[in-house]
């Protein structure tokens, strides 16, 4: 695995990823805080972090969508399934390469407080804790971002999947509050959300019986409770994707908020989508 982390390592800084993002995301960081905590005269450090979080959206699928789709385009994929190494060792290393590319723009910008705390008051604790809640964003979207690039052979397919994907996490939340309200919306929206879970998981599995069973299952049960007591269902959609929002939970750190419950949600995703980005290659390794 360490092998691994070399190599990716390598290619990024050898070639223009590494330093486009990292001069990219400390570029931004500068202009907000000149404009946030200069020009505008704000103390608080996690506006400016608040505001740098939409870059995401377009850094994180350009330092992701290599990973694995060019190993495919390549055909590289092929040696890595012959190496004596786990998947799993393959998919954490390339993912431990990418964090360490994310982390050396934020360990940078992590001297800015201490700068701006020299011209005025800075809470410290409360804008670190905001830099370690952007790291996590951060990580939480690069696993994503990493999952999507072992879907395709095609760089800017992958940037563009994972950009569209990011964008609807960032306004997610805002989109759902134009949609109807009403009991019978949030069913219809919640079924259609299980048909998208389904057809994943018959991208990751090609098992076309278990999606089916999948997509008849939501529908049995949200049907069932929806006959039950309809009005858990009024504005239940909207709830839904404001708690699974990974913006909507870093912006509860931008408000001086440590909140336990948003970092493990973040690990979880991580996790999450590290596990299923395994499965994804496990599939093309027996196809």
């Amino acid at each position: 695995m360490v092998n691994i982390i070399k190599k990716e390592l390598n290619q990024y800084f050898k070639g223009m990823f590494g330093y486009f993002f990292g001069a990219v995301l400390l570029m931004f960081a500068g202009i907000y805080t000149v404009m946030v905590n200069c020009n505008m005269g704000y103390a608080s450090f996690e506006y400016t972090l608040n505001n740098m979080s939409f870059m995401y959206l377009i850094l994180i699928p350009i330092l992701t969508m290599r990973s694995l789709s060019e190993e495919k385009k390549q055909r590289t994929d092929q040696l890595l399934f012959s190496l004596p190494v786990k998947l799993s060792e393959v998919v954490i290393g390339k993912y431990i390469a990418i964090l360490a590319v994310l982390a050396v723009p934020v360990i940078i910008t992590a001297a800015y407080p201490l700068i701006l705390s020299r011209y005025g008051e800075v809470v410290l604790k409360t804008a670190y804790v905001n830099l370690v809640a952007f790291f996590l964003l951060g990580a939480a979207l690069a696993s994503i971002g990493l999952f999507v690039s072992s879907l395709t052979e095609n760089q800017a397919i992958a940037a563009g999947l994972s950009f569209a994907v990011f964008l609807f996490a960032y306004f997610g939340s805002n989109l759902t509050d134009y949609l109807p309200g009403t009991a019978a919306a949030s069913l219809a929206a919640l079924i259609a959300a299980g048909v998208v879970i389904a057809l994943i998981l018959y991208i990751l599995t090609g098992d076309i019986t278990a999606a089916a069973w999948t997509v008849a299952l939501c529908v049995v049960v949200l049907t069932f409770v929806y006959r039950r007591n309809h009005r858990i269902f009024e504005g239940l959609f909207s709830r839904v994707v404001g708690s699974l929002s990974l913006f909507e939970r870093y912006y509860v750190f931008a408000r001086g908020v440590l909140d336990l419950r948003s970092v493990v949600y973040f690990l979880s995703v991580i996790i999450f989508f590290l596990f299923i980005t395994v499965h994804s290659l496990e599939k093309r390794r027996w196809s």
